[in-house]
């Protein structure tokens, strides 16, 4: 089974640019402590990789 990671906002996307704001948006965050658990892949890798300095990431605990 994949493993799954809970993402949060913690900063804002004031002043971001461009594509780190639309990779924000693409996970679903909107705003500061927004929240969403994806599946880990090599793509949302690469948009954490991009945007790390505005989410904090952490391995969401099996319902």
């Amino acid at each position: 089974m994949a493993t799954k990671l809970k993402i949060t906002q913690v900063r804002s996307k004031i002043g971001q640019k461009h594509r780190h704001r639309a990779t924000l948006e693409t996970l679903g965050l909107r705003k500061i402590n927004d929240t969403t658990v994806r599946e880990h892949t090599d793509v949302l890798e690469g948009q954490l990789r991009l945007i790390n300095h505005l989410v904090k990431v952490e391995e969401a605990k099996e319902a």
